[in-house]
């Protein structure tokens, strides 16, 4: 049976990702065209897909743990590591208003805490034996 707590952090998930994913495009990073539109979204539909196949039992926790981890690993070096442009300074100030900048670096900060929380407890299931 799947876990709640880890269907509501993937749900989570999903959604600060698309939140995440229309910052990309009002900065002006990813244009409207359609394949970058497409691999944008396509992690979205990986995840959604996940949680449909978690949902009946197709995949655990195990799943989630690495996807989670590599979510978070991969965040880290397009917004935090030092070889990365796209800082959350750069984030903030690509906006008009101070209030879009840090609504926009607040996405990416709750979405980087929901990824590393997600591996965490996903981890902690497996381990446990949950299926």
């Amino acid at each position: 049976m799947a876990d709640r707590k880890l269907i509501i952090l993937v749900v989570l998930l999903i959604v600060l990702s698309l939140g995440h994913d229309i910052d990309h495009i009002f900065r002006g990073d990813i244009r409207w065209h359609l394949l970058p539109v497409l691999l944008l979204f396509a992690k979205d539909v990986f995840l959604g897909l996940g949680l449909c196949f978690y949902l009946r039992n197709k995949i655990g926790p195990l799943f989630w743990a690495v996807t989670a981890g590599l979510g978070a690993a991969l965040g880290w070096l397009a917004h935090f590591s030092p070889f990365t442009d796209q800082t959350p300074q750069y984030i903030f100030r690509a906006y008009a208003t101070p209030a879009a900048g840090v609504l926009a670096v607040a996405l990416l900060a709750a979405l980087m805490l929901t990824l590393i929380v997600t591996a965490i407890y996903a981890k902690y299931l497996w381990a446990r034996g949950s299926r």
